[in-house]
């Protein structure tokens, strides 16, 4: 477990490698939120964050969407991915639930660009279909905000993991 302080006095490099690591393969947002430290406190920290992936150009919001890997997914994905995924109930698919996720992962995909995303935490695999099936039909900036937005629960969520009483366990 680490302070805010010792956050606050880690190398670039490391920072950026830990707290990266909350954005699907998108360090960018941790390098961009470097220049803003020291961080007051965890949520401070957070919040810095949360605006330099909302404020960043679409060409690099999109390339944060596209890194999430498809749900249920039987391709290898990070070990965060995984266990979320997990909880879920999406690595315990039947036949029929695999066939219908990877239909509604394909459409979503060619419709928007971007792979379907959810924060899948405390979410049964019924509801994060429902969810595909309802989202499909949002206009293609809408849903772009809805994933964005999906994205910041899930960031918050693995930051949660990494942080307690304004400590951070990173590693």
């Amino acid at each position: 477990m680490y302070s805010i302080d010792q956050i606050n006095n880690m190398q670039k490099a490391a920072f950026i490698n830990e707290i990266g690591r909350v954005f699907e393969h998108s360090p960018w947002v941790a390098e961009r939120s470097w220049k803003e430290h020291p961080f007051e406190d965890k949520q401070g920290m957070e919040n810095v964050l949360l605006r330099v992936m909302w404020e960043a150009e679409e060409d690099l919001q999109l390339s944060l969407l596209r890194a999430h890997p498809d749900l249920g997914t039987k391709l290898e994905v990070t070990a965060s991915s995984l266990a979320e995924q997990k909880q879920a109930g999406l690595n315990d698919l039947s036949e029929e639930e695999f066939s219908l996720l990877s239909f509604l992962n394909r459409k979503y995909t060619d419709q928007f660009g971007f792979p379907f995303i959810m924060a899948v935490k405390g979410k049964t695999k019924i509801e994060i279909i429902s969810s595909m099936q309802r989202r499909i039909h949002q206009s293609a900036e809408k849903e772009k905000t809805t994933a964005l937005k999906e994205v910041e629960k899930i960031a918050l969520f693995r930051l949660n993991e990494l942080a307690a009483d304004n400590r951070i366990r990173l590693g």
